[in-house]
């Protein structure tokens, strides 16, 4: 027996039982804490819960104007979003004329759909009528603090401050107004989408392009208005065509049950591999440890999202990953039969697997790009963590296999070729 490779063996399968227990349960060294993988793992709107929806552009423009013009409204639906508090919205063009928007965590999800959509028109107009400004011309919108003297007591308003343009037309209007002795006369109307939502009386000339509105404002109604006048009109109205409602309890059920069926999968994996092909079986097993652990060590690095479709996915690189162990062992069998050294069985099995393996896997990693590229939402999920796992896959079975493999014979613990599955 060679100890230094039996050595250099127990140490490997010590490391991975030490990874894989730290990925599962968590390690707490002292002052150095190991969180669990599950814990880590950036969770998609279908597992963690949320809403999405899909707006449709109601506008005959084609061509480039069609594109600017969507553009234009994914930017400022995505200023709307962030105002949302939301953390990690997807935001994306879908087609020509949609944008789907997944909310993931979001607990309202109605006012979430309304604020998105809303095409908010704001107008300054004054009692005859005339526009003095517009949303356009507004450069900072904010919920503030306002004494409110009849009530005694602090109240959110919004602040606005206008641009270049807007303060010089409000200054202008003000100017004016301030002129008249009724006070009916110096109201400036505050429009929102039609609807008056605050109309202050000029008591001075405002001339250095700050304003504020007040109307007796709940914080999250002026938290509203404020994202609202920020974000601007969309430019073309949007028509809310699909909505989807996930709730978390159902997103964590589908991952609780998701890693339930993996865990019997890969039991049932692991025992095959072993029966059939024993000692290579137990190789692979190692293997396709260490590959799970790069699979979600490398969704971990990369802040990848894993849905359901992922999982999918994950599973179906898994598939691969075995697929790509089950050839070689087949060459090594045919070679060890042909009546070759255990050395040089799997050194032929490996060189004659090889074109196989990297075939497979080349053309499923074409067809993983392609999704990744026109797919959307859960399919551009599903083509990531395929894509992560293909590149474990050839990872694991090309180099760690058959180094692990090789380490075995040279450990000179049998000769019995049965062993070997032969």
């Amino acid at each position: 027996m060679n100890f230094k490779s039996i050595t250099i063996f127990l140490l490997i399968v010590a490391l991975v039982g030490f990874i894989s227990y730290s990925a599962i349960f968590g390690v707490n060294l002292g002052k150095y804490e190991i969180t669990p993988a599950k814990e880590n793992m950036k969770l998609g709107l279908d597992l963690e819960g949320g809403v999405f929806v899909v707006l449709e552009a109601q506008t005959d423009a084609q061509g480039v104007e069609l594109e600017k013009k969507m553009e234009q409204a994914k930017a400022i639906i995505r200023q709307r979003v962030d105002g949302l508090g939301v953390a990690e919205p997807n935001i994306v063009l879908e087609g020509k004329k949609r944008i789907r928007v997944e909310l993931p965590g979001v607990k309202n999800a109605q006012d979430a759909i309304d604020i998105i959509g809303k095409t908010a028109q704001l107008q300054f107009i004054d009692p005859k009528g005339n526009v003095v400004v517009t949303g356009k011309n507004i450069k900072r919108s904010e919920v503030t603090y306002q004494l409110n003297r009849e009530k005694g007591r602090e109240e959110p308003v919004v602040a606005l401050e206008f641009d270049k343009e807007g303060t010089q037309k409000f200054a202008e209007a003000t100017r004016e107004l301030i002129k008249n002795a009724a006070a009916k006369d110096r109201i400036i109307y505050i429009v929102l989408d039609d609807e008056v939502i605050s109309s202050p009386v000029v008591s001075s000339a405002i001339t250095d392009g700050k304003a504020v509105i007040t109307g007796s404002f709940a914080v999250e109604k002026a938290s509203k208005l404020a994202t609202l006048i920020r974000a601007g009109a969309l430019p073309v109205e949007m028509k809310e065509i699909q909505t989807s409602v996930i709730g978390p309890t159902l997103g964590l059920a589908s991952l609780d049950k998701s890693i339930y069926a993996a865990k019997i999968g890969l039991i049932l994996i692991f025992l095959f591999m072993l029966i059939y092909y024993r000692i290579p079986g137990l190789i692979a097993d190692l293997g396709l440890t260490i590959y799970i652990l790069l699979v979600l060590g490398a969704m971990i690095y990369l802040d990848a999202t894993l849905t359901l479709p992922g999982i999918a996915g994950l599973i179906l690189s898994i598939g691969m990953a075995v697929d790509a162990n089950v050839v070689i062992f087949e060459r090594i069998k045919e070679e060890i039969r042909a009546g070759k050294t255990l050395r040089a069985a799997v050194d032929s099995g490996f060189k004659r697997a090889l074109r196989t393996v990297i075939d497979a896997n080349v053309t499923t990693f074409i067809a993983g790009i392609v999704l990744f590229k026109f797919g959307t939402g859960p399919i551009k999920g599903f083509a990531v963590t395929l894509l992560i796992g293909l590149v474990a896959s050839m990872i694991t079975a090309v180099f760690i296999t058959k180094y692990l493999l090789k380490l075995t014979i040279k450990m000179n613990i049998t000769k019995n070729t049965k062993l070997y599955g032969a």
